[in-house]
């Protein structure tokens, strides 16, 4: 872009006769405005394939002509400018330096996205907009605009992934949604995977009626036909079936249940009086430092508290198989693997986001929140997993056979 000519420049300040920066911001303001003006202006020309005093050509039979202006206030960092837009009489030309339905010249759209990332309602952000840049929108265009990401959200979805992931964590979150007229439960189901280079990754988010094996064997499938061949431990909370929907997709892989969920769960009748006593036994078995050593504790445990709860034990020990899984892996994995908390500290964060908004309107209303969120969250994911070059070159002994070519 080039710079205007300096002596233009030096004349135009000795005719302004500037005394204070205010007057050089009004004038500033004044040139904006002009600047603008002129483009439109050849913007119609260029519409009409003629300059303004010219005459149609004869050939033309129905020519097109300037119809006028109508005046338009748009707020710009300069302050709000009055511009006259051009019209023409057939009503073909739409400026493009700002948009016919524009009434800010600073990217209005980007802002309410934004606004809508961070889970203000559309009625919230139509209130915040008019308080902070006066411009008057209807919640109804803010839902509009928010329609407009969907085809961005569907590529999201079905983009290509990484052919082999060490570790991928599922687990559900739950929102009312509108449904023939009436709101409805439905899970959110949310893969979070962790990559070869150590990176955490949103697989995707999938909308479904309430939270199953069976759609979890979909979500599988899906991930499947979009690229990922091979995923070494999965990590769920207890979610039943989960280990079948597993093995019909990957049987090569290994699941690890989640120890807090199911402390959580295998605690809950046990008698306020009695919970530290039992909670205490139960660290004895996850932090041992062997399967052997964890059995054996698992097997005191029981002899100790079957007669009072019998179906905290039961729990564990019909569940043994995949709460065990950890042990079979150096510190480092079973760090990563033991708990989930890595993606429920990311569902906390949708829980946030997501908290002014109770309900949802549709699946698809529900979809580009969270997509949103996403993003959001996921543009502060920088870091690698901790210890992550020690974590892959065991990974590289234990799953040498697992390699993907």
């Amino acid at each position: 872009m080039q710079s205007a000519p300096q002596e233009l420049l030096k004349q135009y300040v000795q005719s302004q006769h500037f005394t204070s920066t205010a007057d050089i911001m009004a004038a500033m303001k004044e040139m904006f405005r002009d600047v603008i003006q002129q483009v439109m202006e050849v913007e119609m020309e260029e519409e009409l394939g003629r300059e303004r005093c010219q005459r149609a050509s004869e050939e033309n039979s129905s020519p097109n002509h300037r119809n006028g202006y109508s005046r338009k206030m748009v707020k710009t960092q300069l302050g709000e400018i009055d511009i006259r837009v051009p019209r023409d009489r057939k009503g073909n030309y739409e400026p493009k330096i700002i948009g016919k339905y524009d009434r800010n010249a600073e990217g209005m759209e980007d802002k309410i996205l934004a606004l809508y990332a961070c889970g203000m309602s559309q009625r919230d952000i139509a209130e915040q907009l008019k308080s902070l840049y006066d411009v008057e929108i209807s919640p109804e265009l803010v839902s509009k605009i928010s329609e407009k990401i969907m085809p961005e959200v569907t590529v999201w979805q079905n983009r290509p992934l990484e052919p082999v992931y060490p570790f991928v964590f599922m687990d559900a979150i739950h929102y009312k949604v509108k449904e023939d007229h009436r709101y409805v439960t439905k899970a959110a189901y949310v893969v979070l995977g962790i990559s070869m280079d150590g990176q955490k990754d949103i697989l995707g988010v999938w909308i479904g009626a309430h939270e199953s094996s069976k759609f979890w064997l979909n979500v599988l499938n899906d991930l499947k036909s979009r690229g990922v061949l091979d995923v070494y431990l999965f990590c769920t909370d207890g979610l039943c079936g989960m280990m079948d929907a597993i093995r019909a997709v990957y049987p090569k892989s290994r699941l690890q249940r989640c120890i807090v969920h199911q402390i959580r769960s295998s605690t809950r009748y046990v008698s306020y009086k009695d919970i530290k006593k039992v909670i205490a036994d139960l660290k004895k078995i996850y932090t041992a430092v062997t399967l052997d050593e964890a059995e054996e504790n698992l097997r005191r445990f029981s002899d100790t508290w079957r007669k009072q709860y019998s179906s905290c034990v039961k729990s564990w020990e019909d569940n043994w198989d995949v709460l065990s899984t950890f042990f079979e892996y150096p510190p480092e994995i079973r760090k990563i693997i033991y708990t989930t908390n890595i993606i429920e500290g990311l569902n906390r964060q949708f829980r946030q986001i997501t908290k002014n908004k109770p309900s949802f309107t549709n699946d698809d209303s529900l979809r580009r929140m969270l997509y949103l969120a996403s993003q959001r969250i996921v543009k502060h994911w920088h870091a690698r997993c901790q210890n992550w070059d020690l974590v892959l070159s065991q990974l590289q002994i234990l799953f040498a056979d697992r390699s993907v070519g």
